[in-house]
């Protein structure tokens, strides 16, 4: 008798009782966090191991960059495709699998014995790593409204660095005590776990058990793509051709390759830098090594708040997102200065300080959601990515070229200072205005 009087009191409209708004956003949130500190971590544990296994397998520096390299091979060629996965499956499966097929890929390169089978193991890596950041941008669309994208977009890339600064100690710990390969086996464990937990919690928004109505409509109102988030999509070229006939895209394209350069220096030859170059143990390293990280995961936040509140604030949408980017692009080039001084608290300074730039210009993936046309989300997220991560091919090559031919890094820094500069005139002259692109347009 009693649940028939709670329906019918329910049918009855109280307007003194509103419902709060879940905030289900933001444990998807925490997934996409997670998930990218996990992402980097294998690519970057690599990093951490290069002085070790460049001495067990007789490698020279030329040799040890192709090898740095090799995951920004297949990583870079498979963003197309992996954007074109995303967006005709959906993020739960396409992230899902590649959790667990790069987490595998990590754990077998524990087993490793000769360059052929890491080399391998690593163009495996990029391979499955490639639908990551496109699915990050597809979430951040799908679950925030405009207002939050760039913040969370500054949070769940911040992960790269959180987990890179709590997790090197302990990698150089690992290396020391057991061995490079343990570094394999260890972050392997790590990832396949959480691809069982992705696997178990993530939802679209219209297919959670977490959200209510009050959150979906705050996300639809503010322009996230609720509604649309877990269809999938025909992609035929002459849609797909948008994404490279305005000077938005390209512009972006280009400073995404600057960005990236100054972040896969950090992530292939910082720690060997300190070691080589400064001359620094491998146990103060893996230290002293964090302090960077947590600067650029401090910048990545500090960006994305100040992006997100000047937008608030009515400041226009571009000036907002590109503000950060280019001020950070600027000041990343102070990287050079490190080549001036042999003080190693001087050094950690300029780096950090250089990162924590480089970290405050990479919310560019809010873009992405930005400008892309809503059908092509996953697409336009895969070749801004293949921008980005042509970088994760040249930079180590070209470093370890550098390095090989001068003995030194200091033509590296210049190197990356330079290309940091190219991408600050890429916002400042071709970006334009920031909106997003329809199919319909002509």
């Amino acid at each position: 008798m009693g649940y028939p009087l709670r329906k019918e009191e329910d049918k009855v409209p109280n307007p003194s009782k509103q419902r709060k708004r879940s905030r289900a956003r933001f444990m998807i949130l925490s997934l996409l966090f997670i998930g990218t500190a996990i992402n980097y971590l294998d690519r970057t544990n690599m990093a951490v191991a290069a002085s070790a296994i460049q001495s067990d397998l007789s490698l020279d520096p030329a040799m040890m960059g192709l090898l740095l390299s090799a995951f920004g091979w297949t990583y870079a060629f498979m963003q197309i495709p992996g954007g074109w996965f995303l967006d005709r499956f959906g993020p739960r499966l396409v992230y899902g699998i590649s959790l667990i097929l790069f987490s595998l890929c990590t754990l077998f390169q524990g087993f490793a014995k000769n360059f052929g089978t890491l080399f391998g193991l690593r163009l495996g890596l990029g391979f499955a790593e490639a639908p990551a950041f496109p699915s990050n941008s597809r979430v951040v669309a799908a679950w925030f409204p405009q207002k939050e994208r760039a913040l969370a977009t500054g949070v769940y890339t911040a992960g790269e660095y959180v987990g890179l600064a709590l997790a090197t100690p302990f990698l150089f710990w690992l290396l020391s005590s057991f061995g490079w390969h343990s570094i394999f086996i260890v972050t392997g464990i790590i990832g396949l776990v959480f691809g069982l937990v992705w696997f178990k919690l993530y939802r679209d928004p219209k297919d959670s058990k977490y959200i209510n109505k009050e959150e979906m409509d705050y996300i639809r109102e503010g322009g996230g793509l609720a509604d649309s988030a877990g269809e999938v999509h025909k992609i035929s070229w002459s849609q797909a051709r948008h994404l490279f006939k305005y000077r938005q895209f390209w512009g972006i394209y280009i400073g995404q390759f600057a960005i990236s350069s100054t972040l896969y220096f950090f992530l292939t030859w910082f720690p060997t830098y300190l070691v080589q170059e400064k001359g620094i143990t491998l146990l103060k390293a893996g230290f002293v090594g964090s302090i960077p990280y947590i600067a650029a995961g401090i910048g990545v936040l500090v960006g994305g708040y100040w992006s997100d509140k000047m937008v608030q604030r009515g400041v226009s949408v571009g000036v907002a997102r590109k503000t950060p980017i280019i001020i950070g692009l600027l000041v990343a080039c102070s990287i050079v200065l490190a080549n001036y001084t042999s003080s190693t608290s001087l050094v950690i300074t300029i780096m950090s300080v250089a990162f924590f730039a480089q970290g405050m210009s990479a919310i560019t993936w809010t873009l992405v959601s930005d400008i892309a046309p809503k059908e092509l989300v996953g697409l336009a997220g895969g070749v801004f990515n293949f921008a980005a991560n042509l970088a994760a091919i040249v930079t180590p090559i070209v470093i370890g070229f550098i390095v090989s031919a001068t003995n030194s890094f200091n033509g590296a820094l210049v190197f990356v200072s330079v290309i940091a500069f190219m991408g600050a005139l890429s916002y400042i002259f071709i970006v334009g205005e920031i909106k997003r692109i329809e199919l319909s347009d002509n």
